[in-house]
């Protein structure tokens, strides 16, 4: 394993505290716990909390800050975050609009969030959740029970996050949210796998000329393996997958995000989004933003994924708003 680290056990903590020194004018830890919050703090708004294991940077929280989360929770590596730390993000940002979770559909991020939530509701915090699963390659997985949360959630936090940032209630955030996970649809592939630094080796095996289509982003199996395609091959299975799923008609509106997965360079991703641009735009789809780089990552995986979010006049509107983030800027 060569990984520029010190101790496996203090890659988290180190991270943080890395993490917050260069962006100090965004971020602050929360002492209690392995949560980073905003280091000026809006009241009088709806927080939102979103997290999940740690090696998916800059998910979540480098999308801390203005328009877009209040508080991003760090679990250990691929491992969800405990109730305990959970709660400690809720009580550091909750105020009297109330706080809605943004979760992933794993089985642990659920069941833990969820655990957060009762403790928050029992000492009289508001609290409401939302679960995204925009992963259309697989319907249940070795961490889940329905679809997996992956790189659409970096739109959810976006857009939930300029609707909170307006002042709307928490039943009008939590509705938007809902609107995009019902409109979000992702797929990704892999060339390589990644090392836990913990467990110190692959999690799993591909071969010099293989890649896996359909993968999770903590290297959970995907449809299958197979000899590897031109760039142009891969990005037409992807788009076709996620289009089945989710038809788009001559006329409509997408924005279309090409997420690298921490070991593809940027090169092959922007080649990867002229496919997805042509695929789409021969449809008469219209794109009326593209977001291409790592947003949610498997540590240093080699691979991306395509999320495509069909938007309307409110979520368009949503998706440009101001954002001032370490990992997000939009002015």
């Amino acid at each position: 394993m060569k990984k520029v680290i010190n101790a496996p056990q203090d890659v988290v903590s180190e991270m943080i505290q890395g993490m917050v020194l260069a962006y100090p004018d965004y971020l602050r830890k929360v002492d209690a716990a392995d949560v980073i919050v905003r280091a000026k703090a809006k009241q009088g708004k709806v927080a939102l909390i979103s997290g999940g294991g740690s090696g998916h940077e800059p998910s979540h929280a480098g999308f801390v800050g203005h328009g877009m989360l209040d508080a991003g929770v760090c679990g250990a590596v691929f491992t969800s975050p405990t109730p305990d730390a959970v709660f400690e993000a809720i009580k550091a940002v909750k105020t009297d609009a109330g706080v809605l979770l943004i979760i992933k559909n794993y089985t642990g991020d659920v069941m833990n969030f969820e655990m957060a939530m009762e403790m928050a509701e029992a000492e009289g915090i508001k609290v409401d959740k939302v679960v995204i699963d925009d992963d259309v390659a697989v319907q249940d997985s070795t961490w889940t029970v329905g679809r997996r949360g992956i790189a659409g959630t970096v739109l959810l936090h976006k857009i939930a996050g300029a609707k909170a940032e307006e002042g709307a209630d928490l039943a009008e955030v939590k509705a938007v949210a809902e609107k995009v996970i019902a409109n979000v649809r992702s797929m990704g592939m892999a060339l390589t796998p990644c090392i836990i630094p913990e467990a110190g080796k692959p999690g799993f095996e591909l071969g010099e000329n293989e890649m896996e289509v359909g993968l999770g982003i903590h290297g959970e199996p995907g449809i299958r393996r197979e000899a590897i395609k031109p760039a142009d091959a891969i990005v037409q299975e992807l788009v076709d997958k996620i289009l089945a799923d989710m038809p788009l008609a001559s006329g409509d509106e997408v924005c279309l995000l090409v997420n690298g997965l921490g070991g593809t360079p940027l090169m092959e991703l922007f080649i990867v989004n002229k496919k997805a641009n042509a695929i789409l735009t021969d449809k008469g789809v219209k794109i009326f933003k593209t977001i291409v780089g790592e947003y949610m990552t498997a540590i240093e995986m080699a691979g991306f994924s395509v999320t495509v979010l069909k938007l309307d006049d409110e979520l368009k509107q949503l998706l440009t708003a101001k954002a001032d983030t370490p990992a997000y800027v939009t002015s």
